[in-house]
């Protein structure tokens, strides 16, 4: 691949503070810790729009002998809510994470988040290739309780004429899966919940299947049971099948459906990536495993296809031979902004651009990431 097919769009340099819907009522001086994790979509025009994660982050996250936290605290009316600052004394937290705090001997564990993420929408090029406008006055900033803590990794979907976009939400309320929905693809109106649990990766298909909407999710939990020595699966968190009659009412298929496999590089987990797209052969879907490597481990993205009619069945599995690694050659300029200890890429959306699919990824949970692979590689 040259590198004219896989680049940095869109870099923590690129987002403009003072722009940021914290300035509203936030005096405290932040950084971009991160603009990365962009879920991608084609908008009427042609052009394609990038939803990036926008972590800011305080510039000091210690004050004295406390840790502080960037919370969106509600007002009498949605629009009247506010970011504050919370403060935990020091001597009950670790912090060894520049991401995040931990309360000591709380279990379940307790985190802290350093940063608040909320998300902007960049429009670019109809080849990803250059950014068209970066639109500070659409972005999407917290504006519920169960979002008080951020607004974290977008994937958008257009089904039937619409566009969907779920999100997680972090609060101390729950750390749940929030939709959004538009009729345009750049103005999003919030939903509310759709899962009421911790799930990192729901991903509509882009399209229904036997008259119903379908996503992919991936629950999380504290503990996890082990198979049976023979079986060719890992536990741990894995992917699922969900169906609903209208995107917002969902139910899970009562079978498992992609599971991390033995004698893979996948051995700590598997989750979505982009959304499920519809081909001549099925639908394609480009997903995460992970590696275990240290505290975060090795992100890669791998891809699956599976039968049109119904989706639970599995038609090829490529979980072997990565499909997209992390690239420290793109990183190289921005080096210094690095923060993880380990290789990390992470898949959030796929466009169909006539003989390649565009690709977008956060590299590194630091920027974002387009490849631009050709559909012969899906053959």
């Amino acid at each position: 691949m040259s590198s004219d097919d896989d680049y940095l769009i869109f870099t923590p340099d690129d987002v403009d503070l003072k722009r940021s819907p914290l300035r509203k009522s936030l005096g405290a001086p932040t950084y971009v810790l991160g603009a990365f994790n962009p879920g991608l979509t084609r908008l009427p025009g042609g052009n394609l729009l990038l939803m990036v994660r926008v972590a800011e982050a305080l510039i000091e996250p210690v004050d004295g002998d406390c840790a502080q936290t960037i919370r969106w605290a509600p007002g009498e009316k949605r629009s009247a809510g506010r970011f504050v600052l919370d403060r935990y004394p020091l001597a009950g937290i670790t912090m060894d994470d520049p991401r995040q705090f931990e309360i000591r001997h709380r279990s379940p564990r307790l985190l802290g988040l350093t940063s608040l993420s909320w998300l902007l929408p960049v429009e670019v090029s109809r080849d990803a290739r250059t950014i068209v406008k970066v639109h500070y006055d659409k972005a999407i900033a917290p504006s519920a309780s169960f979002l008080e803590y951020g607004v974290e990794d977008a994937r958008i979907s257009l089904v039937g004429g619409s566009w969907w976009m779920t999100v997680c939400g972090v609060s101390a309320e729950r750390h749940c899966t929030a939709m959004y929905h538009s009729v345009n693809g750049l103005d999003y109106r919030l939903l509310g919940v759709v899962l009421d649990h911790q799930n990192k990766d729901m991903i509509l298909f882009e399209g229904k299947v036997g008259g119903k909407y379908m996503a992919l999710t991936r629950p999380l939990g504290e503990v996890y049971f082990a198979y049976p020595e023979d079986s060719p699966y890992l536990g741990g968190p894995s992917i699922n099948l969900a169906q609903s009659p209208d995107g917002l009412h969902w139910k899970p298929h009562d079978a498992p459906f992609l599971r991390a496999r033995k004698g893979t590089t996948s051995t700590q987990r598997v989750g979505g990536g982009s959304q499920p797209v519809l081909t001549k052969d099925g639908w394609m879907m480009i997903y995460h495993g992970v590696e275990k490597r240290e505290a975060v481990g090795i992100y890669r993205s791998f891809w699956a296809l599976l039968d049109k009619d119904d989706p639970s069945k599995i038609l090829r599995l490529e979980d072997q031979v990565p499909l997209i690694e992390a690239a420290p050659d793109l990183t190289a300029p921005i080096a210094h902004q690095m923060y993880l200890p380990t290789p990390v890429v992470f898949t959030t959306g796929v466009a169909d651009s006539g003989d390649d699919y565009v690709v977008a990824s956060g590299e590194a949970d630091l920027a974002c990431r387009i490849t631009h692979l050709s559909k012969e590689r899906f053959r």
